[in-house]
């Protein structure tokens, strides 16, 4: 299970600088702050990033679910009992199973329109998020005591 924490860890950390690297003006992958608002936003008619401020606040968010495996496993000391641990990297992978399954349904395609967003939730963000919440649940289910 140690690999499995690695690996979510990292994708999560990568997830992380890329929302830091927005919250500070970047545009990639877009050619100026709209179209990478159209690739990584994706709602109706949106044309510019999100405020510095969201962007760090999923950050900070995400910095801590990056936290969360290494934790489980046991690779730095934690101050909260391994149950805890454990019943919040469910809930974890409970949000990320749900952005995921979301990503697929019909109320989220007419939520989130934009080109080229749509298809890239379906192909990579949404999946991924499938991923990551499989990951973590799975995470939590092995490290409940018994």
């Amino acid at each position: 299970m140690i690999v499995l924490a690695f690996v979510l860890s990292f994708v999560l950390l990568v997830i992380t600088a890329l929302h830091v690297y927005w919250g500070i003006g970047g545009i990639w992958p877009g050619k100026d702050a709209a179209s990478c608002a159209h690739a990584v936003v994706g709602f109706r008619g949106v044309d510019e990033m999100p405020a510095p401020f969201a962007c760090f606040a999923v950050a900070a968010c995400l910095a801590l679910a990056t936290l969360w495996p290494m934790a489980l496993e046991g690779v730095f000391a934690s101050p909260f009992p391994r149950e805890g641990l454990a019943a919040t990297a469910l809930l974890i992978g409970l949000v990320f199973l749900g952005r995921g399954i979301a990503g697929f349904t019909p109320w989220w395609r007419r939520l989130a329109p934009e080109q080229p967003f749509a298809r890239l939730d379906i192909r990579l963000f949404s999946p991924l998020c499938l991923l990551i919440g499989l990951g973590f649940a799975v995470l939590a289910i092995t490290e409940f005591p018994t």
